[in-house]
């Protein structure tokens, strides 16, 4: 019965253990995730408002009803007069109606482009705290692997001063570099909390969810890469956001073009007469006349006002692309630099660094170097290996820059 027992706790330890391990989340996972972003959800919403309005633009005014006293003489009994019931109806001109409901439903077509620049804005804030999460655990491997060594040689140094062959000195120092790695692993650690937390905000989880990252990442070459306007104004949500701004001024136009066409109306009463007069009706149509120079002042100023808007935005969509290709410019150029950077940390400065420390290693192993000379030779070594990292991190961000000017996601 023990055995048992003793089963069936295990068993259950390994059920919370499954329960509380990290999920593990790819760079694509996350950038998946954050279609999940209130703030996308609030366009999505209101995308649905506007098409929901323009589905009731083409509606008529409702009609008129009315009845009462029609000519009666102040009397109690009146002899002439009668009681009239009217209804009355206008016809919007189906011009007005039509240019009515093509504006609206562009509306969502500008609010479209703005939730995709904002989802573009958020995908690359993604990226960049994806990749500063993928630099800090490669910079934690780093710390576990010097605080490997640092042991080591702390150890060695412990036997040789039981042999006199090694000073105090030299051992509480390279206890205080332990330690200090204490103080590089706690900040690091805490720099990834972080990222989490705001990977969770962007996700719209919760923001104390622990996960993994791949830290194989996917450098990109775009130093020869060609800044095309073409692309740019097909694929970047801003430049089509004042293009769709340009199409609704465009379609304003039309609103305001409409109101030279006249409008219609019906009205029809039946009176029941008085005094024994026969019962009579109206019946009579009306038209607008929105051509008279009092009343088409107005539109012929809108349409004027609405021609510098539509050169306003073709300013813009000018400017933005001027912007863009000249961030794309510098972006390569960066990232040119970075590239170079790096090869020579993996070419030149670390093995060096390197082959520093395994001479000085040699050296102590051989009693005619000293144990600073080593622990130098390993900070050095870690120093540059984490310049190195860093120098990634930024090549990583300006990819993530370049991508999200070109909306790459």
């Amino acid at each position: 019965m023990k055995t048992k027992y003793q089963i069936i706790a295990i068993t259950l330890a390994c059920f919370a253990g499954l329960s509380v391990k990290a999920q593990h989340l790819s760079l694509d996972s996350v950038l998946h995730r954050v279609a999940n972003n209130p703030a996308l959800q609030a366009y999505d919403a209101k995308i649905s408002a506007q098409d929901a309005y323009a589905a009731g633009a083409k509606s008529l005014d409702a009609p008129k009803i009315s009845a009462g006293q029609y000519q009666t003489p102040y009397r109690v009994n009146p002899n002439g007069g009668s009681f009239m019931i009217q209804a009355e109806q206008m016809f919007t001109n189906p011009a007005k109606l039509r240019a009515k409901e093509d504006y609206m439903k562009g509306m969502s077509k500008v609010t479209a482009a703005d939730k995709g620049y904002l989802k573009n804005q958020l995908i690359a804030q993604a990226k960049q705290y994806y990749y500063e999460r993928v630099i800090l655990e490669k910079k934690l491997a780093l710390l576990g692997n010097t605080r490997g060594l640092l042991e080591y040689m702390l150890k060695d140094a412990n036997i040789r001063l039981t042999y006199g062959k090694e000073k105090l000195s030299n051992i509480y120092k390279a206890k205080a570099e332990l330690f200090e790695l204490d103080n590089t692993d706690e900040q690091l650690k805490n720099e990834v909390s972080q990222n989490n937390i705001m990977l969770n905000t962007l996700m719209n989880n919760d923001k104390q969810t622990a996960f993994t990252v791949d830290t194989i990442i996917d450098v990109k070459n775009y130093e020869n890469s060609i800044t095309d306007t073409v692309t740019l104004v097909a694929t970047r949500s801003d430049i089509k956001g004042v293009s769709r701004s340009i199409e609704l001024q465009q379609l304003n136009s039309q609103i305001e073009y409409s109101k030279r066409k006249p409008d219609f109306g019906i009205q029809a009463a039946h009176m029941f007469s008085y005094g024994g007069m026969a019962n009579q009706y109206v019946l009579m149509a009306s038209v607008t006349i929105p051509i008279v120079p009092w009343a088409s002042k107005e539109y012929k100023a809108n349409l004027k006002g609405i021609q510098y808007e539509v050169q306003e935005l073709q300013q813009k969509r000018l400017d933005i692309l001027n912007q863009a290709a000249g961030q794309l410019t510098g972006l390569r150029t960066g990232m040119n630099s970075k590239t170079r950077q790096i090869n020579n940390y993996q070419q030149n400065i670390i093995p060096a660094l390197q082959n520093s420390y395994k001479t000085s290693l040699q050296a102590y192993d051989q009693n005619t170097g000293d144990l600073p000379s080593v622990l130098n030779a390993i900070k050095d070594l870690q120093m540059a290996r984490m310049a190195a990292f860093d120098r990634l991190q930024e090549l990583l961000l300006l990819q993530a820059a370049y991508e999200k000017e070109n909306e790459q996601y």
